[in-house]
């Protein structure tokens, strides 16, 4: 069966349901495959593209074939010193915990700037994030991006749940 790149970019701007929706229409557009393996059709989706030019890209289908649900990786980017490209969220909340006590001021703003992404009231604001200085941990462009797809993709896998909300929570745990 073919494997599928595409290049997309989706406003994370609406309410949860508009962007998690947009989406969903996207990936509703695939081909379907003939069965397992080979045999499964294969999409990477370049989503994001970062101001080092890694790009943040989904993969599908993800590892448990769950409907909808894909992976989030990273160009270029070792989370675990191991090769793996996909962020965990306890990635994140180790990086987090890092800039927070580095330096709280700036971790602030990258706060607010998150809880717009969590919100959905703002497309990223690369112009606003690249003037956040942190000595240690991941970029904050790389955070914020990636913030925005596991927030959909828990949006789409919860769908009748919690959603985005359980991964918000445990970033808020880190103020």
């Amino acid at each position: 069966m073919a494997e599928y790149v595409i290049t997309q970019s989706f406003s994370n701007i609406g309410n949860r349901n508009d962007v998690r929706m947009r989406v969903v229409n996207k990936l509703s557009e695939e081909e379907y495959g003939s069965g397992r393996g080979n045999l499964a059709s294969k999409y990477t989706y370049y989503v994001e593209t970062l101001g080092d030019g890694n790009r943040v890209f989904l993969r599908r289908p993800a590892n448990l074939y769950n409907g909808f649900d894909f992976i989030v990786c990273v160009e270029s980017i070792d989370f675990d010193g191991n090769g793996r490209n996909r962020p965990k969220h306890e990635d994140i909340f180790y990086d987090l915990a890092i800039k927070a006590e580095e330096n709280y001021p700036e971790y602030e703003k990258l706060f607010n700037l998150m809880n717009d992404v969590y919100r959905c009231t703002n497309d990223i604001d690369y112009t606003e994030t690249n003037k956040l200085s942190f000595s240690s941990g991941l970029p904050c462009d790389l955070i914020l991006a990636v913030l925005k797809w596991l927030f959909i993709e828990q949006d789409i896998r919860y769908w009748n749940y919690s959603g985005r909300d359980m991964l918000w929570n445990g970033i808020k745990e880190i103020e």
